[in-house]
């Protein structure tokens, strides 16, 4: 597996990964309409030119996982991890996440999950993440904001 940084090309396969890998996170909750599953290419592109994205490539360029980041103000805000379902429970959440913290050396790292991820949350935590606050969106939908610091 490889890891690089996408490009506008590969923005419709990265998009049909998210609604895949999000999937997952949708079955956990009654209401989707918060969940990644409705992003448009063109708030992809706005993200791609924000910050840093990246893939993770098989040997014949199948993208298989994403992770995507922005840093501002010195924290590095990291969203959308994700590994293709049948890749998972492989390591290559945690490559992803060593890629998308190399791009951005000693910055406060910041990303959120929902509570019902628990495993995202063990991952986090395994990394030094630490949860520093929660945020309530609907009867059923809670996030936690985890932090790393330099």
């Amino acid at each position: 597996m490889k890891i690089c940084k996408a490009t506008k090309k590969d923005l419709p396969e990265i998009r049909n990964l998210q609604y895949l890998a999000f999937e997952t996170e949708a079955k956990l909750f009654k209401n989707r309409e918060d969940l990644p599953l409705k992003q448009t290419l063109e708030e992809l592109a706005h993200e791609l030119d924000s910050g840093v994205m990246l893939k993770m490539v098989t040997e014949d360029n199948t993208i298989i996982g994403s992770v995507r980041a922005i840093s501002k103000d010195g924290t590095t805000h990291i969203g959308k991890l994700m590994v293709h379902p049948d890749c998972r429970n492989r390591g290559f959440g945690s490559r992803l996440m060593d890629e998308i913290e190399n791009c951005f050396p000693e910055t406060r790292y910041e990303l959120f999950t929902s509570t019902k991820s628990e495993n995202n949350i063990i991952l986090y935590q395994n990394r030094g993440y630490e949860i520093f606050d929660r945020k309530e969106i609907n009867d059923e939908l809670v996030f936690v904001y985890m932090q790393k610091m330099p």
